[in-house]
């Protein structure tokens, strides 16, 4: 191919492509080209600012994460639809920037030191109540952030909070509003229902009317589609009591174990912030102040209490919990990791302010012995063997299964077995049928209709397997015998329905005109009575409240207003409103506050809503 292209590039085909190029930039310039190449690592622009395909990829996996806790173990993860699980991540992060460009832009802050603070403080965080570094780490990892990057999104969602709870906060309630609110809300009303019941007993249909009725919906009575797959399974747990472990291995990997384990210091401490009220010199001052008092027996957690500005840990005397290497701010860390149990230190600046720091406790490691870590580290060092392993049995898999014409080959090279599934559709089946992506990879032209092998497909991250459609049931109409009485069945409900739709209309008019009362039964038919119905009143179809309430008020006590709804079973009833009655008795403050309350939320929420939607309509959005 290549030589043919060196041949031809002097000729037509060179010419073609020059002039491709010349439209293109014709059209698009070369700004466009190179706009796109720099956008290679971007998913999205907004008003400037860039979402990278880094961001979005993590944003994808946190929802896919999220999904898949909601949805329960057994949910199969193949049902996802990537398309839309990534415009769905990608419209949550410009949303998300949009609001953060509107926090920042309205001068909303968040202190990295109450950020330490709420880190601390967090209980996903914690081991036994106390803040662990290690737990930190892990939960933060499983979520894809490194610390730096961890932070810098809590201070955003942080920002984005005060965003949104002064904008929701501010919404507001008038007492006119309340009192609209209330006496619709309270409203009762007095109805009869009149219920017209749908009898497919007194209905017929003839055999000419099912018959065409099934010829006319043919479509509508086939068989399912079905395959019959056969499949090679391979297990990652297959390879454990393949792999051995050499004693020197699990020494080395026991003192890397144990190396990583780091003391905990618990640390409290003295805050002031420089500020336009105080400056650097007027802190450091005060600090030593303070540390003179406490060197002549004052107590450091009431001098804390009285003074420091960290709201985080003042009223519990400047404690902030255990913590290890990595966590407090370097000037701040330095000086803890230098100081004895009970100690307090000179005056530290650091970002946040100036701090006195005291030692309260220290935390040696706990070293486990080796024994009890044996198990763990075989574990891990088989893991590291067993998962080279795997991968490469599973690309052997995949190329085995791509040369050969059957799975026989594959089966016997690897020593697997060929499983075969029970007959299965389009809407899965059970076991390995069950998964989506098994059932969607069946039924492609590739497998099913070419007659090939599939590609090494990986149901979990311990299992991958191929098949092969051995079997194909294609759908055939069925008989009409079969499905007559089902059809009948349907269409003298449906008949039923409408004669019964026709009759209660009939009577509607009647009535809406005065001729025609129906004050007594018909055909063991009455009117049936609901007074003072609220709209959540239990004991009443939902269809026939709704309605109810949807019904203008009667003109006077003696003139009714009139309306028909069908039911969902077939029946039609007649409703007949004959008194609405609004609350009469007064709110008492506790429920005015109540109201009050709810009210204001939900315009505060609709005011939120409202400033998103006017955000979207004025930024400037690129999605690449």
């Amino acid at each position: 191919m290549l030589q043919n292209i060196r041949d031809n590039s002097q000729g037509w085909i060179a010419k073609i492509i020059i002039g491709v190029i010349i439209v293109l930039l014709a059209l698009t310039g070369f700004d466009a080209i190179l706009t796109s190449t720099s956008n290679s690592q971007n998913a999205a622009e907004v008003n400037g600012a860039k979402i990278g395909l880094a961001e979005l990829n993590r944003e994808v996996e946190t929802q896919r994460r999220q999904l898949l806790q909601q949805l329960g173990k057994d949910f199969d993860a193949s049902q996802l639809n990537e398309g839309l699980l990534r415009n769905a991540a990608l419209s949550g992060l410009i949303e998300r920037k949009l609001l953060l460009q509107g926090a920042e832009a309205a001068d909303f802050a968040f202190s990295q030191n109450a950020l330490d603070q709420l880190i601390l403080q967090t209980p996903e965080f914690q081991v036994d109540g106390r803040f662990d570094a290690n737990r930190f780490d892990q939960v933060i990892a499983q979520m894809g952030y490194s610390r730096p990057q961890f932070r810098q999104m809590l201070e955003q969602e942080m920002l984005i909070g005060q965003l949104r709870a002064g904008l929701a906060g501010s919404g507001f309630a008038t007492d006119r509003e309340i009192g609209d609110f209330v006496r619709l809300e309270r409203q009762t009303r007095d109805f009869y229902t009149l219920t017209l019941s749908a009898d497919p007993a007194q209905v017929t249909v003839g055999d000419e009317v099912v018959q065409a009725y099934y010829e006319e919906h043919a479509s509508s009575y086939m068989t399912s589609e079905q395959l019959v797959v056969e499949y090679i399974e391979l297990k990652r747990d297959a390879f454990f009591d393949q792999v051995e472990i050499r004693d020197e291995d699990l020494q080395a990997l026991y003192q890397r174990e144990i190396a990583n384990l780091a003391e905990q210091r618990q640390a409290a401490h003295i805050l002031l912030e420089v500020n336009d009220k105080l400056s650097e010199e007027q802190a450091k001052a005060k600090l030593e102040e303070l540390k003179a008092r406490i060197d002549k027996g004052e107590d450091f957690a009431a001098l804390a209490k009285e003074f420091s500005q960290d709201p985080g840990s003042a009223d519990k005397g400047g404690d902030l919990g255990y913590a290890g290497p990595d966590v407090y701010d370097p000037a701040f860390e330095k000086v803890l990791y230098s100081l004895k149990e009970g100690e307090v230190s000179s005056p530290v600046r650091s970002e946040f302010g100036w701090h006195l720091i005291k030692l309260l406790d220290v935390q040696a490691p706990e070293i486990p012995s080796f024994d009890t870590l044996k198990e763990k580290l075989v574990h891990e060092l088989k893991a590291e063997q067993v998962e080279q392993a795997f991968v490469e049995a599973s690309r052997d898999l995949e190329n085995a299964a791509f040369e050969a014409s059957d799975l026989a080959q594959p089966a016997q090279e690897l020593g697997l077995q060929i499983k075969v599934t029970p007959p299965f559709g389009r809407e899965g089946g059970e076991g390995l049928t069950a998964n989506r992506q098994v059932v969607q990879i069946a039924f492609s032209p590739e497998v099913l209709e070419q007659g090939n092998n599939s590609s090494a497909i990986e149901l979990d991250p311990d299992t991958v397997v191929v098949l092969r459609v051995k079997e194909h049931k294609k759908p055939e109409q069925i008989p009409f015998d079969q499905v007559a009485g089902k059809i009948r069945e349907q269409l003298l409900k449906k008949h039923a329905a409408e004669e019964v739709r026709v009759r209660g209309e009939a009577l509607l008019g009647e009535l809406r005109q005065g001729h025609t009362p129906i004050d007594q039964a018909q055909q063991g038919e009455g009117w049936h009575v609901v007074e003072a119905a609220a709209r959540d009143q239990e004991g009443v179809d939902p269809a026939i409240l709704q309605s109810a309430f949807h019904m203008p008020k009667p003109a006077g006590t003696d003139k009714p207003s009139f309306a028909g709804v069908e039911l969902p079973n077939g029946d039609y009833a007649l409703i007949r409103l004959t008194g609405v009655s609004d609350p009469s008795d007064a709110l008492s403050e506790e429920e005015k506050g109540m109201y009050r309350r709810f009210l204001a939320s939900r315009n505060g929420q609709q005011d939120f809503a409202a400033y998103r939607r006017q955000l979207q309509s004025v930024a400037d959005i690129e999605r690449f």
